[in-house]
Protein backbone atom coordinates (compact mmCIF):
# COMPACT_ATOMS: atom_id res chain seq x y z
CA UNK A 1 0.00 0.00 0.00
CA UNK A 2 0.96 3.42 -0.65
CA UNK A 3 2.30 5.44 2.03
CA UNK A 4 1.41 9.79 2.74
CA UNK A 5 2.43 12.60 4.29
CA UNK A 6 0.23 14.50 5.96
CA UNK A 7 -0.26 17.71 8.15
CA UNK A 8 -2.97 19.05 10.44
CA UNK A 9 -3.57 20.39 13.81
CA UNK A 10 -5.42 18.43 16.89
CA UNK A 11 -8.18 19.59 18.53
CA UNK A 12 -6.20 21.71 20.73
CA UNK A 13 -4.71 23.49 18.09
CA UNK A 14 -1.57 21.52 18.01
CA UNK A 15 0.38 21.45 14.74
CA UNK A 16 0.74 17.61 14.32
CA UNK A 17 2.54 15.96 10.88
CA UNK A 18 3.49 12.23 10.43
CA UNK A 19 3.33 9.32 7.55
CA UNK A 20 0.99 6.82 7.36
CA UNK A 21 0.43 3.42 5.17
CA UNK A 22 -3.16 3.36 3.84
CA UNK A 23 -5.18 2.43 0.82
CA UNK A 24 -6.52 5.61 -0.28
CA UNK A 25 -6.40 9.20 0.58
CA UNK A 26 -10.49 8.90 1.73
CA UNK A 27 -9.48 5.99 3.83
CA UNK A 28 -5.87 7.98 5.93
CA UNK A 29 -8.55 11.28 6.08
CA UNK A 30 -11.10 8.59 7.90
CA UNK A 31 -8.35 7.09 10.03
CA UNK A 32 -7.18 11.01 11.02
CA UNK A 33 -10.64 12.02 11.78
CA UNK A 34 -11.02 9.25 14.05
CA UNK A 35 -7.69 10.30 16.08
CA UNK A 36 -9.33 13.44 16.20
CA UNK A 37 -6.74 15.53 13.79
CA UNK A 38 -7.99 17.89 11.11
CA UNK A 39 -6.08 17.22 8.26
CA UNK A 40 -4.93 20.53 5.95
CA UNK A 41 -2.74 18.65 3.92
CA UNK A 42 -2.24 15.15 2.62
CA UNK A 43 0.12 14.05 -0.54
CA UNK A 44 1.54 11.02 -1.50
CA UNK A 45 5.30 9.90 -0.44
CA UNK A 46 7.24 10.47 -3.56
CA UNK A 47 9.30 6.75 -4.18
CA UNK A 48 12.86 6.58 -2.75
CA UNK A 49 15.26 4.86 -4.69
CA UNK A 50 17.06 2.08 -2.02
CA UNK A 51 19.49 -0.24 -2.58
CA UNK A 52 20.14 -2.26 0.31
CA UNK A 53 21.20 -5.52 1.11
CA UNK A 54 18.99 -8.33 2.86
CA UNK A 55 16.33 -6.43 4.95
CA UNK A 56 18.23 -4.06 6.67
CA UNK A 57 17.02 -4.55 9.83
CA UNK A 58 19.76 -5.51 12.46
CA UNK A 59 19.02 -8.56 15.04
CA UNK A 60 19.51 -6.48 17.82
CA UNK A 61 15.95 -4.07 16.56
CA UNK A 62 14.41 -7.40 16.82
CA UNK A 63 15.54 -8.07 19.76
CA UNK A 64 14.89 -5.24 21.33
CA UNK A 65 11.37 -4.87 19.74
CA UNK A 66 10.67 -8.65 20.99
CA UNK A 67 11.66 -7.36 24.39
CA UNK A 68 9.64 -3.99 24.49
CA UNK A 69 6.81 -6.30 23.39
CA UNK A 70 6.72 -8.35 25.89
CA UNK A 71 6.64 -6.10 28.65
CA UNK A 72 3.50 -4.52 27.24
CA UNK A 73 1.98 -7.63 26.81
CA UNK A 74 3.00 -8.17 30.24
CA UNK A 75 1.25 -5.06 31.52
CA UNK A 76 -2.12 -5.69 30.25
CA UNK A 77 -2.04 -3.62 26.58
CA UNK A 78 -4.00 -4.75 23.41
CA UNK A 79 -1.70 -6.32 21.39
CA UNK A 80 -2.80 -3.53 18.46
CA UNK A 81 -1.87 -0.57 20.86
CA UNK A 82 1.33 -2.31 21.60
CA UNK A 83 2.23 -2.79 17.83
CA UNK A 84 1.03 1.06 17.26
CA UNK A 85 3.13 2.25 19.84
CA UNK A 86 6.15 -0.29 18.73
CA UNK A 87 5.51 1.07 15.09
CA UNK A 88 6.45 4.68 16.03
CA UNK A 89 9.20 4.25 18.91
CA UNK A 90 11.62 1.93 16.99
CA UNK A 91 14.86 3.56 15.73
CA UNK A 92 14.35 1.36 12.28
CA UNK A 93 12.49 2.68 9.77
CA UNK A 94 12.40 -0.77 7.93
CA UNK A 95 11.43 -2.36 11.06
CA UNK A 96 8.76 0.60 11.96
CA UNK A 97 7.02 -0.22 8.11
CA UNK A 98 6.87 -3.96 8.40
CA UNK A 99 5.25 -3.50 12.48
CA UNK A 100 2.92 -1.18 10.64
CA UNK A 101 1.81 -4.32 8.78
CA UNK A 102 1.44 -6.76 11.20
CA UNK A 103 -0.75 -4.14 13.44
CA UNK A 104 -3.04 -3.98 10.20
CA UNK A 105 -3.01 -7.21 9.70
CA UNK A 106 -4.17 -8.45 13.48
CA UNK A 107 -6.53 -5.52 13.13
CA UNK A 108 -8.06 -7.82 9.76
CA UNK A 109 -8.48 -11.04 11.81
CA UNK A 110 -5.21 -12.34 11.37
CA UNK A 111 -3.63 -13.99 14.44
CA UNK A 112 0.29 -12.84 15.41
CA UNK A 113 2.24 -15.58 14.46
CA UNK A 114 0.48 -15.59 10.76
CA UNK A 115 1.23 -11.91 10.46
CA UNK A 116 4.23 -12.18 11.69
CA UNK A 117 4.41 -15.12 9.22
CA UNK A 118 4.42 -12.93 6.23
CA UNK A 119 7.67 -11.30 7.10
CA UNK A 120 10.15 -14.39 6.69
CA UNK A 121 12.97 -12.32 6.36
CA UNK A 122 12.97 -10.70 9.41
CA UNK A 123 10.76 -13.30 12.01
CA UNK A 124 12.09 -17.04 11.35
CA UNK A 125 10.53 -20.01 12.35
CA UNK A 126 11.39 -20.39 15.19
CA UNK A 127 10.20 -16.96 16.07
CA UNK A 128 6.96 -17.43 14.18
CA UNK A 129 6.67 -21.08 16.39
CA UNK A 130 7.17 -19.49 19.22
CA UNK A 131 4.57 -17.30 18.60
CA UNK A 132 1.92 -19.27 17.90
CA UNK A 133 2.47 -22.15 20.66
CA UNK A 134 2.35 -18.65 23.36
CA UNK A 135 -1.12 -17.92 21.36
CA UNK A 136 -2.29 -21.14 21.41
CA UNK A 137 -1.35 -21.76 25.33
CA UNK A 138 -2.75 -18.17 26.36
CA UNK A 139 0.77 -17.28 27.84
CA UNK A 140 1.61 -14.98 25.18
CA UNK A 141 3.72 -12.59 27.83
CA UNK A 142 5.68 -15.19 28.77
CA UNK A 143 6.56 -17.01 25.41
CA UNK A 144 7.67 -13.36 24.19
CA UNK A 145 10.08 -12.90 27.57
CA UNK A 146 11.56 -16.74 26.56
CA UNK A 147 11.99 -14.97 23.31
CA UNK A 148 13.40 -12.06 23.84
CA UNK A 149 16.11 -13.65 26.76
CA UNK A 150 16.93 -16.14 23.74
CA UNK A 151 17.21 -13.18 21.27
CA UNK A 152 19.46 -11.56 23.89
CA UNK A 153 21.71 -14.36 24.31
CA UNK A 154 22.09 -15.55 20.80
CA UNK A 155 23.01 -12.24 20.03
CA UNK A 156 25.51 -11.49 22.49
CA UNK A 157 27.18 -15.29 21.20
CA UNK A 158 27.38 -13.52 17.81
CA UNK A 159 28.94 -10.58 19.11
CA UNK A 160 31.48 -12.39 20.87
CA UNK A 161 32.35 -14.90 17.88
CA UNK A 162 32.64 -11.88 15.81
CA UNK A 163 34.78 -9.67 17.96
CA UNK A 164 37.22 -12.71 18.14
CA UNK A 165 37.73 -12.43 14.75
CA UNK A 166 37.97 -8.89 14.28
CA UNK A 167 41.34 -7.97 16.26
CA UNK A 168 43.02 -10.65 13.91
CA UNK A 169 41.32 -9.73 10.47
CA UNK A 170 42.39 -5.84 11.17
CA UNK A 171 45.68 -6.96 12.09
CA UNK A 172 46.39 -9.07 8.77
CA UNK A 173 44.99 -6.63 6.41
CA UNK A 174 47.15 -3.89 7.60
CA UNK A 175 50.21 -6.38 7.55
CA UNK A 176 49.55 -7.35 3.96
CA UNK A 177 48.89 -3.56 3.08
CA UNK A 178 52.13 -2.48 4.16
CA UNK A 179 54.20 -5.44 2.78
CA UNK A 180 52.25 -4.73 -0.44
CA UNK A 181 53.58 -0.79 -0.18
CA UNK A 182 56.99 -1.73 1.12
CA UNK A 183 57.44 -4.37 -2.00
CA UNK A 184 55.86 -1.79 -4.58
CA UNK A 185 57.38 1.94 -3.50
CA UNK A 186 60.61 1.50 -1.40
CA UNK A 187 62.12 -1.84 -2.73
CA UNK A 188 62.32 -0.45 -6.62
CA UNK A 189 64.11 2.36 -4.73
CA UNK A 190 66.46 -0.02 -3.82
CA UNK A 191 67.08 -1.75 -6.96
CA UNK A 192 68.30 1.35 -8.98
CA UNK A 193 70.36 1.62 -6.25
CA UNK A 194 71.81 -1.53 -6.81
CA UNK A 195 71.74 -1.83 -10.91
CA UNK A 196 74.67 0.50 -10.69
CA UNK A 197 77.01 -1.75 -8.87
CA UNK A 198 77.29 -4.46 -11.21
CA UNK A 199 78.41 -7.04 -8.89
CA UNK A 200 76.03 -10.16 -7.87
CA UNK A 201 73.43 -9.31 -5.56
CA UNK A 202 72.79 -11.96 -2.23
CA UNK A 203 70.26 -14.00 -2.95
CA UNK A 204 67.82 -12.81 -0.39
CA UNK A 205 67.62 -9.26 -1.81
CA UNK A 206 67.52 -11.00 -5.36
CA UNK A 207 64.35 -12.85 -3.90
CA UNK A 208 62.87 -9.71 -2.69
CA UNK A 209 63.61 -7.77 -5.94
CA UNK A 210 62.22 -10.40 -8.17
CA UNK A 211 59.08 -10.36 -5.74
CA UNK A 212 58.81 -6.67 -6.01
CA UNK A 213 59.11 -6.96 -9.99
CA UNK A 214 56.26 -9.64 -10.32
CA UNK A 215 53.88 -7.46 -8.08
CA UNK A 216 54.38 -4.17 -10.34
CA UNK A 217 54.13 -5.60 -13.66
CA UNK A 218 50.62 -8.09 -12.69
CA UNK A 219 49.44 -6.57 -10.01
CA UNK A 220 45.80 -5.79 -12.06
CA UNK A 221 46.15 -9.23 -12.90
CA UNK A 222 46.90 -10.53 -8.64
CA UNK A 223 43.61 -8.13 -8.29
CA UNK A 224 41.43 -9.56 -10.51
CA UNK A 225 42.34 -13.08 -9.85
CA UNK A 226 41.79 -11.98 -5.80
CA UNK A 227 38.09 -11.25 -7.42
CA UNK A 228 37.80 -13.96 -9.15
CA UNK A 229 38.81 -16.34 -6.81
CA UNK A 230 36.79 -15.29 -4.26
CA UNK A 231 33.85 -14.75 -6.32
CA UNK A 232 34.01 -18.60 -7.35
CA UNK A 233 34.58 -19.28 -3.08
CA UNK A 234 31.50 -17.68 -2.57
CA UNK A 235 29.58 -19.73 -5.36
CA UNK A 236 30.90 -23.02 -3.91
CA UNK A 237 30.14 -22.33 -0.22
CA UNK A 238 26.52 -21.45 -1.37
CA UNK A 239 26.06 -25.08 -3.55
CA UNK A 240 24.97 -27.87 -1.07
CA UNK A 241 28.24 -29.84 -1.18
CA UNK A 242 30.32 -26.55 -0.90
CA UNK A 243 28.83 -25.86 2.21
CA UNK A 244 28.78 -29.33 3.57
CA UNK A 245 32.21 -29.36 2.84
CA UNK A 246 32.93 -26.06 4.53
CA UNK A 247 31.12 -26.64 7.44
CA UNK A 248 32.77 -29.41 8.15
CA UNK A 249 36.35 -28.13 7.72
CA UNK A 250 35.43 -25.27 10.30
CA UNK A 251 34.39 -27.68 12.85
CA UNK A 252 37.88 -29.29 12.27
CA UNK A 253 39.81 -26.30 11.67
CA UNK A 254 42.97 -26.60 13.99
CA UNK A 255 42.53 -22.51 15.12
CA UNK A 256 38.98 -21.81 14.91
CA UNK A 257 37.15 -25.10 15.13
CA UNK A 258 37.23 -25.37 18.89
CA UNK A 259 35.33 -22.27 18.77
CA UNK A 260 33.06 -23.32 16.18
CA UNK A 261 32.27 -26.02 17.65
CA UNK A 262 31.27 -24.43 20.63
CA UNK A 263 29.32 -21.96 20.11
CA UNK A 264 27.20 -24.61 17.31
CA UNK A 265 26.57 -26.20 20.78
CA UNK A 266 25.61 -23.33 22.53
CA UNK A 267 22.81 -22.09 19.47
CA UNK A 268 21.71 -25.38 19.27
CA UNK A 269 20.83 -26.34 23.27
CA UNK A 270 19.49 -22.94 23.41
CA UNK A 271 17.25 -23.02 21.04
CA UNK A 272 15.77 -26.22 21.25
CA UNK A 273 15.62 -25.57 24.94
CA UNK A 274 13.80 -22.86 24.18
CA UNK A 275 11.57 -24.07 21.80
CA UNK A 276 10.30 -27.25 24.22
CA UNK A 277 10.29 -25.10 27.25
CA UNK A 278 7.26 -22.76 25.34
CA UNK A 279 5.33 -25.98 24.85
CA UNK A 280 6.50 -26.43 20.71
CA UNK A 281 6.47 -30.33 20.15
CA UNK A 282 9.50 -32.05 20.45
CA UNK A 283 9.40 -33.20 16.59
CA UNK A 284 8.52 -29.46 15.37
CA UNK A 285 11.46 -27.95 17.70
CA UNK A 286 14.13 -30.37 16.31
CA UNK A 287 12.95 -29.45 12.73
CA UNK A 288 13.12 -25.64 13.51
CA UNK A 289 16.37 -26.05 15.02
CA UNK A 290 17.76 -27.77 12.29
CA UNK A 291 16.68 -24.72 9.90
CA UNK A 292 17.94 -22.28 12.04
CA UNK A 293 21.34 -24.30 13.47
CA UNK A 294 23.85 -22.46 11.01
CA UNK A 295 25.61 -24.97 10.42
CA UNK A 296 25.16 -27.80 7.72
CA UNK A 297 26.87 -30.56 9.55
CA UNK A 298 25.00 -30.01 12.85
CA UNK A 299 21.55 -29.72 11.27
CA UNK A 300 22.04 -33.50 9.62
CA UNK A 301 22.73 -34.58 13.27
CA UNK A 302 19.56 -33.03 14.14
CA UNK A 303 17.42 -34.42 11.39
CA UNK A 304 19.14 -37.90 12.10
CA UNK A 305 17.25 -37.11 15.67
CA UNK A 306 13.76 -36.06 14.04
CA UNK A 307 13.94 -39.11 12.16
CA UNK A 308 15.10 -41.47 15.22
CA UNK A 309 12.69 -40.25 17.33
CA UNK A 310 9.80 -40.95 14.84
CA UNK A 311 11.14 -44.37 14.73
CA UNK A 312 10.48 -44.61 18.77
CA UNK A 313 14.46 -43.86 19.86
CA UNK A 314 15.66 -41.48 21.44
CA UNK A 315 17.63 -37.60 20.83
CA UNK A 316 20.96 -38.82 22.30
CA UNK A 317 21.67 -42.22 19.65
CA UNK A 318 21.77 -39.63 16.25
CA UNK A 319 23.45 -37.40 18.18
CA UNK A 320 26.13 -39.19 19.76
CA UNK A 321 26.81 -40.94 15.52
CA UNK A 322 27.54 -37.83 14.45
CA UNK A 323 31.09 -36.90 16.36
CA UNK A 324 30.14 -33.53 16.48
CA UNK A 325 28.71 -33.21 19.78
CA UNK A 326 30.89 -33.63 22.85
CA UNK A 327 30.37 -36.76 25.25
CA UNK A 328 29.65 -34.67 28.23
CA UNK A 329 26.77 -33.06 26.12
CA UNK A 330 24.61 -36.18 25.00
CA UNK A 331 25.04 -37.57 28.28
CA UNK A 332 23.30 -34.36 29.84
CA UNK A 333 20.59 -34.69 27.09
CA UNK A 334 20.23 -38.53 27.99
CA UNK A 335 19.81 -37.95 31.57
CA UNK A 336 17.11 -34.62 30.80
CA UNK A 337 15.24 -37.26 28.28
CA UNK A 338 14.86 -39.94 31.29
CA UNK A 339 14.13 -37.71 33.94
CA UNK A 340 11.79 -35.52 31.74
CA UNK A 341 13.53 -32.22 32.04
CA UNK A 342 14.64 -31.87 28.87
CA UNK A 343 13.86 -28.26 28.11
CA UNK A 344 15.89 -27.34 31.60
CA UNK A 345 18.69 -29.66 30.92
CA UNK A 346 19.12 -28.29 27.70
CA UNK A 347 19.11 -24.26 29.04
CA UNK A 348 21.94 -25.35 31.43
CA UNK A 349 24.09 -26.92 28.82
CA UNK A 350 23.97 -23.68 26.71
CA UNK A 351 24.33 -21.29 29.82
CA UNK A 352 27.71 -23.79 30.22
CA UNK A 353 28.83 -23.67 27.43
CA UNK A 354 28.24 -20.16 26.68
CA UNK A 355 30.99 -19.73 29.22
CA UNK A 356 32.99 -21.93 27.32
CA UNK A 357 32.63 -19.64 24.28
CA UNK A 358 33.95 -16.69 26.52
CA UNK A 359 36.94 -18.75 27.29
CA UNK A 360 37.77 -19.39 23.74
CA UNK A 361 37.45 -16.11 22.57
CA UNK A 362 39.79 -14.95 25.24
CA UNK A 363 42.03 -17.96 24.42
CA UNK A 364 41.84 -17.38 21.03
CA UNK A 365 42.87 -13.15 21.06
CA UNK A 366 45.69 -14.17 23.16
CA UNK A 367 47.35 -16.84 21.05
CA UNK A 368 46.49 -14.88 17.33
CA UNK A 369 48.18 -11.66 18.89
CA UNK A 370 51.35 -12.52 19.57
CA UNK A 371 51.60 -14.95 16.25
CA UNK A 372 50.51 -12.06 13.73
CA UNK A 373 52.97 -9.50 15.52
CA UNK A 374 55.69 -12.12 15.20
CA UNK A 375 54.46 -12.69 11.56
CA UNK A 376 54.25 -9.36 10.82
CA UNK A 377 58.05 -9.01 12.17
CA UNK A 378 59.22 -11.63 10.20
CA UNK A 379 58.04 -10.30 6.90
CA UNK A 380 58.77 -6.46 7.25
CA UNK A 381 61.96 -7.46 8.92
CA UNK A 382 62.85 -10.10 6.29
CA UNK A 383 62.13 -7.49 3.44
CA UNK A 384 64.86 -4.75 5.37
CA UNK A 385 67.32 -7.02 6.13
CA UNK A 386 67.03 -8.21 2.62
CA UNK A 387 67.56 -5.17 1.09
CA UNK A 388 70.67 -3.98 3.33
CA UNK A 389 72.49 -7.03 3.03
CA UNK A 390 74.33 -5.96 -0.67
CA UNK A 391 75.39 -2.68 1.41
CA UNK A 392 76.72 -4.82 4.46
CA UNK A 393 78.88 -6.26 1.32
CA UNK A 394 79.65 -2.61 -0.05
CA UNK A 395 81.19 -1.73 3.46
CA UNK A 396 82.86 -4.58 4.25
CA UNK A 397 85.05 -4.39 0.79
CA UNK A 398 85.66 -0.99 1.21
CA UNK A 399 86.90 -1.75 4.93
Amino acid sequence: MPVYEYKGKTLAGALVQGELTAGSREELERVLRQNRILVSSIRKKPAELKIKIGTGIKKVDISRFTRQFATMIGAGLPMVQCLEILATQMESKELCHIISQVKESVQGGSTLAEALGRHPKVFDHLYVNMVEAGEMGGALDTILVRLAVYREKADALVRKVKGAMVYPTVVAVVAIGVTIAMLTFIVPVFAKMFSGLGAELPKPTQIVLGISHFLKGYFLYLVLGTFAFTAGFIYWVRTESGRAMFDAGLLKAPVFGNLVRKSSVARFTRTLGTLISSGVSILDALEITAKTAGNVVIAKAIRKSVLSIAEGDTITAPLKETGVFPPMVTQMISVGEKTGGLDEMLNKIADFYDEEVDQAVSALTSLIEPVIIVFMGAIIGGILIAMYLPMFDIIGKIG
